[in-house]
């Protein structure tokens, strides 16, 4: 990886950090670049994974006061995403590099759908928000399937995590929204010491993405909602298409 390069896979992660606060599509940031640069494609959603787990962190500290009174939710539900985390980075390890490389672009286009109509979704969930403090049966299931999702491709877990959370919970958006970057955390952890311990990330990726996130993941909490959601919408919606049309050319 030259100097550019360098520059290009940390500039990512610091976008990739703050978009996972305020909308949960950072992925859709840093793998193309990582593709771009030449890393293999399961080689760049681990080292990914890694890379973006200290601004996951950094973009809970900057919600902690939206966290108030919701720790049994984050234990019910994060046992739900740990199990999913893991199931998913099981999934990425053991299945062929082509079954990656053929789903992924169906995930990312996927993702980019969720985020295109966010919007509506969002309207939709807020319309018919549930009277149960902490959901049903069938929203730990739906948050264990987002860990999944996220454990093989995070790209939009957050988007699916949000709109879950909405439809299902009644409380303010920004809560959930700091609940959901509880919860990605624990994904994105999880899923990260996995990696750790069996998979062989590219370090200099892994940590160029680290330092850029944490750094976007302090400002998105910050200063992220002065940005047009339209705009950043736009963007990592192109983002998201050019990754997919390098995959298929791959």
């Amino acid at each position: 990886m030259n100097v550019w390069e360098a520059v290009a896979v940390l500039a990512a992660g610091a976008g990739a950090g703050a978009i996972n606060t305020l909308v949960g599509s950072g992925t859709l940031f840093t793998f193309p670049v990582l593709l771009a640069c030449g890393v293999p494609p399961v080689t760049a959603a681990i080292s990914n994974s890694i890379g973006l787990t200290p601004g996951s962190v950094a973009g809970v500290f900057g919600y902690r006061r939206e966290l108030s009174g919701q720790r049994a939710r984050v234990l019910r539900f994060g046992a739900m995403s740990l199990l999913g985390a893991l199931t998913g980075g099981i999934l990425l390890l053991n299945l062929p590099e082509r079954v990656f490389t053929s789903v992924a672009p169906v995930l990312i286009l996927l993702a980019c759908t969720l985020i295109v109509f966010q919007p509506r979704i969002n309207a939709w969930t807020r319309a018919r928000r549930a009277a149960r403090p902490n959901g049903g049966p069938l929203l730990q299931l739906g948050v264990y399937g987002a860990g999944v999702y996220g454990g093989y491709f995070t790209a939009a877990q957050g988007v699916i995590l949000i709109s879950l959370l909405g439809s299902s919970l009644n409380d303010d958006m920004q809560r959930l929204n700091a609940l959901k970057n509880v919860l990605a955390l624990i994904v994105n952890a999880s899923v990260a010491t996995f990696y750790l311990v069996f998979a062989q990330p590219n370090w200099t990726a892994a940590a160029l993405i680290a330092t850029g996130s944490v750094v976007g993941g302090y400002l998105g909490a910050r200063f992220g909602r002065r940005l047009s959601a339209t705009g950043l919408r736009v963007l990592v919606v192109l983002i998201g298409l050019t990754a997919a049309v390098q995959l298929v050319l791959r």
